[in-house]
């Protein structure tokens, strides 16, 4: 079975949001990491080369297929910033009505800046999301 491509790293957080060069995406990307922190008590650590993620849980689908994911994740890109939240947490589609200008797929909220959301919204979306992953995955 292929091995994940995604894997939590050594390498350093502050270095990698340091190298953002787009102003608003660096800052709100340190936003995002004392949101995240305050939410989940657990600290940032780089997952491959562009994902910041908080925690992790071990994974195993119905196919075989199984591995470590972070808990909660975000990574900078080109055009947004994408929050990677499960697509079934409690209340997702009522929070997401609130939570102010974005974009979803899958398992990730795109949103452009912090500016254009409502920070209690994804701090309440961050939570609800955490308790599902906890579900789901129960640590052991």
């Amino acid at each position: 079975m292929a091995k994940n491509k995604t894997v939590e790293t050594e390498k350093s957080v502050a270095d990698f949001i340091g190298n953002i060069k787009d102003d608003t995406k660096r800052n709100d990307c340190l936003a995002l990491i004392k949101i995240i922190k305050k939410q989940t008590k657990l600290e940032p650590k780089m997952w491959g080369p562009g994902i910041v993620g908080f925690g992790s849980h071990h994974y195993k689908y119905e196919s075989g297929r199984e591995g470590d994911s972070p808990n909660v994740a975000f990574s900078p890109r080109a055009s947004s910033i994408a929050l990677y939240l499960s697509g079934n947490f409690d209340d997702r589609e009522k929070l997401l009505k609130q939570f102010g200008k974005h974009k979803t797929d899958k398992g990730c909220v795109h949103i452009k800046t912090l500016a254009e959301v409502d920070k209690d919204i994804l701090a309440k979306m961050i939570t609800n999301h955490i308790k599902h992953i906890n579900q789901l995955y129960p640590a052991k």
